[in-house]
């Protein structure tokens, strides 16, 4: 039986994707959050990838496939928005694909903030490499105007444009029919994003990214690309975006910055595509995330258990990392300091942590100089540690890791089933620690 009331709708419009599908619905099943329905739209595909979506079909009910002549991009996306039954929105491109924790982080931050759009970071793949994509740092509220402050310093970014990168509350497009224009084919994700900008009260940015986009030819959003069409359109768009920066600010305050808004008219959309040599930021593609061998993780035993635990901890961390510009060893380095706040030694921390001693120093150093922590009272390997107001954001995005672990290994666990968990691990932890003290 299909979910009556899913929390988020997940939309995906597909065309001649056959090559890429499996990576992009494997992404979204495969996510921490399971309380969605997945709507994959085939807008006319001549390829096999209205059977590849029907056998997915098949073996979970969250999907819904809809199969539909060729319209275009825009048109497949307003026919799924008018079946969505989620109270958020997250659209996604089907050579495209998300991190397991993507809808996790990104309702989390919905709920937790109340906002009306939660807009974050992205991974910009290139062949092997990858780099990650943001604009806006700040780690609070935004009202419409803040926004639209970020927004007019450079407004043709993808940050800002696209769809991908944020979720929608269902209400605000269901009430004032918000809907891609399917008369167009450039700019019309962004001219949506402007519609429901006008009819929002507050904003979010995460700095997690929850994105990898893939840009690849013959995709759905170049169907219809033309240069005379794109000269026409943006004098469209820029009349459109013009006046919504009117209506947002008041006549004095547009004026103040009328001239950034008049540039947009001269930018080119852009995605920051990485130059073709090495730079600050780009790494090799999967080494944004803690790498998991298949062979190891499926192990029975003590070494699997060890293993798997290790990795889905890593998993957490890294999360963290990425959004606080931090290494994943600088983050599992803060939380076993956080989570035992009797460590005074820098010998008992390495072995916490799995480091050695000298790596664990060099990392404490580096915290240093960061000025999330400072050192007191030092002698002999006795360290004396409080948190600078830096942590304090890395702290509280660290209380998130003991829910999730639980949530990731409880899953399908009935109440008095974990109640027994918890019980049998303490009786475990006690003949442990006999053993070892």
């Amino acid at each position: 039986m299909k979910n009556a009331k899913p929390l988020v709708s997940i939309i995906v419009p597909v065309y001649n994707a056959q090559d890429y599908l499996a990576r992009c619905i494997d992404s979204i099943l495969h996510q921490e959050y399971k309380n969605y329905e997945l709507l994959l739209v085939d807008d006319g595909s001549t390829d096999s990838s209205g059977e590849i979506l029907d056998n997915y079909a098949k073996n979970d009910n969250r999907i819904n496939v809809y199969h539909r002549k060729n319209c275009g991009v825009s048109s497949t996306r307003n026919f799924a928005l008018s079946l969505c039954k989620g109270e958020y929105i997250q659209f996604l491109d089907s050579d495209d694909w998300i991190p397991p924790d993507s809808t996790k982080l990104l309702v989390r931050c919905a709920l937790e903030q109340q906002c009306d759009l939660v807009i974050a970071d992205f991974y910009r793949v290139v062949g092997e490499r990858i780099s990650q994509k943001g604009d806006i740092e700040d780690d609070h509220l935004l009202t419409r105007q803040e926004f639209a402050n970020y927004m007019v310093e450079n407004p043709a970014d993808f940050y800002y444009g696209v769809l991908w990168n944020k979720l929608y509350r269902a209400q605000i497009i269901k009430e004032h029919h918000i809907r891609m224009d399917s008369n167009i084919s450039w700019c019309e994700d962004f001219l949506f994003n402007l519609e429901y900008i006008r009819h929002s009260n507050t904003f979010y940015a995460l700095q997690a990214p929850v994105y990898y986009y893939f840009k690849r030819k013959g995709s759905l959003v170049s169907q219809g690309f033309s240069i005379s069409n794109t000269i026409k359109t943006k004098l469209n768009v820029f009349d459109y975006y013009n006046q919504f920066y009117k209506d947002t600010y008041k006549e004095e305050d547009y004026e103040n910055i009328r001239l950034h808004v008049y540039s947009f008219f001269f930018a080119s959309a852009k995605d920051n595509t990485l130059p073709p040599i090495p730079m600050k930021g780009v790494q090799k593609l999967g080494k944004e995330r803690s790498k998991v061998i298949e062979e190891a993780i499926r192990l029975d035993g003590i070494a699997g258990e060890l293993y798997r635990m290790r990795k889905l901890f890593e998993r957490l961390c890294g999360t963290i990392a990425a959004k606080n510009n931090l290494t994943l060893e600088e983050v599992i380095v803060l939380f076993m300091l956080v989570q035992n706040i009797h460590i005074n030694s820098v010998t008992t921390l390495a072995d916490l942590c799995g480091y050695s001693k000298r790596k664990t120093a060099s990392l404490l150093q580096h915290l240093v100089k960061r000025e999330f922590i400072q050192i007191t009272n030092r002698s002999r390997s006795i360290i004396d540690i409080s948190f600078l107001g830096p942590a304090q954001v890395v702290l509280a995005d660290m209380n998130t890791i003991p829910e999730d672990f639980s949530h990731i290994c409880f899953e399908h666990f009935t109440e008095d089933e974990i109640k027994m968990y918890h019980l049998l691990t303490d009786i475990i932890k006690k003949n442990t620690e006999d053993i070892l003290l």
